[in-house]
């Protein structure tokens, strides 16, 4: 009976190794985009004009990725209090093949960014990401480069 009881779970153990599927093997290949990460630098270049911001300064700008679905938040660190108060955030669903990163944002503070298609390019060394793509919304006049760099919260 032991040796019965034995195989059995040998047998069990080797063909809960099998191969991995193909979306299992999809998601091995895709860059570890999913977590907190946050804005550190962010580059605007919008008719030949470049403005850089340091958001580790006065401000505070989060991006969260889970499988599906990205949010942002940003807000001043003068808790609202003085003339750089400011809150923003927005949130939708992405795609991600290769280094092609799309966002469709569905919700915006900026309510005429809604329903707008954002393809960026990224890169992932370590636990840094860095997001490039034109940012172009017709109703809000915008039609810019936009090169956001960030770190990955722990």
């Amino acid at each position: 009976m032991k040796t019965i009881a034995g195989t059995f779970f040998i047998m069990l153990s080797l063909l809960s190794c099998g191969e991995k599927t193909a979306t299992d093997a999809e998601k091995d290949d895709q860059l570890p985009i999913t977590g907190t990460w946050k804005l550190i630098t962010g580059t605007l270049i919008e008719k030949g004009d470049t403005t850089i911001t340091d958001y580790t300064k006065n401000t505070s700008f989060i991006k969260i990725i889970n499988d599906t679905h990205f949010a942002f938040l940003q807000h001043d660190l003068n808790k609202g209090k003085d003339s750089t108060a400011a809150f923003s955030s927005g949130g939708g669903t992405y795609s991600l093949k290769d280094s092609t990163y799309s966002e469709h944002l569905e919700y915006c503070t900026a309510r005429e960014w809604e329903g707008s298609d954002f393809p960026f390019t990224i890169e992932i060394k370590n636990d840094t990401l860095v997001q490039r793509g034109v940012e172009k919304v017709v109703s809000a006049g915008v039609d810019r480069l936009n090169i956001e760099k960030y770190v990955r919260m722990k």
